[in-house]
């Protein structure tokens, strides 16, 4: 998800996204510790993703 598509959310969706994405990121993260992944690059974008999100969040806080 890009930055331009976080800042078109409410705070509303954002917090329902980032719980969305910590869940696919957590899954992900335990499915690649079982069995490697194809593309591992996916972890790096998810991790940003909620990275992107929180930080929306607490600029909205403010």
């Amino acid at each position: 998800m890009k930055q331009s598509e976080v800042k078109g959310l409410s705070v509303a969706e954002l917090q329902e996204e980032l719980g969305k994405a910590r869940r696919s990121y957590s899954d992900l993260k335990m499915a690649h510790t079982i069995s490697p992944l194809e593309n591992p690059i996916q972890l790096r974008a998810l991790r940003r993703t909620v990275a992107r999100i929180a930080t929306e969040l607490t600029k909205r806080e403010q």
